[in-house]
């Protein structure tokens, strides 16, 4: 009875040390080109990129891979963000959001993507961490 319990010891800390090593923690980054034009999103893992590629081929016209939403500013007199229409395509490892017009200078846009996230890696699980709910990655541009 020891030998199992033991047994059952070492592979469960054999798998959360697989797991707490790998790159699954690795968030995509989410910022703007060098010139502003447009927004990047890159460090996306290679299962989720593959997973965007396939979804991106399959569905190009209706795939909503990001949101972006310009911010009101203070002085704004419609306090709603509003999305900000645009077309992602895919370069390289990366996913690049064009607006249709230009970002404006002085304005902040909020990023939503739920590329790259993860419900609960199989450590989460065993641990009694899995997430109930998805949330997206979020991230603030100022232009």
């Amino acid at each position: 009875m020891f030998k199992c319990f033991f047994k059952y010891q070492a592979i469960i800390a054999i798998v959360l040390f697989t797991f707490s090593c790998s790159n699954t923690n690795n968030r995509p980054i989410i910022k703007f080109s060098g010139d502003s034009s447009s927004i990047i999103i890159k460090n996306i893992d290679e299962a989720s990129l593959l997973q965007v590629k396939n979804a991106y081929q399959a569905n190009t016209d209706t795939l909503n891979l990001v949101s972006v939403l310009v911010k009101p500013g203070e002085m704004d007199s419609i306090q709603d963000e509003l999305e900000v229409p645009g077309k992602v395509k895919i370069l390289g490892d990366s996913l690049v959001f064009n607006p249709d017009q230009p970002f404006l200078k002085g304005k902040e846009y909020l990023v939503e993507s739920y590329i790259g996230i993860k419900f609960a890696t199989v450590g989460d699980l065993i641990m009694g961490k899995g997430k109930q709910n998805l949330k997206a990655q979020q991230q603030t541009l100022k232009r």
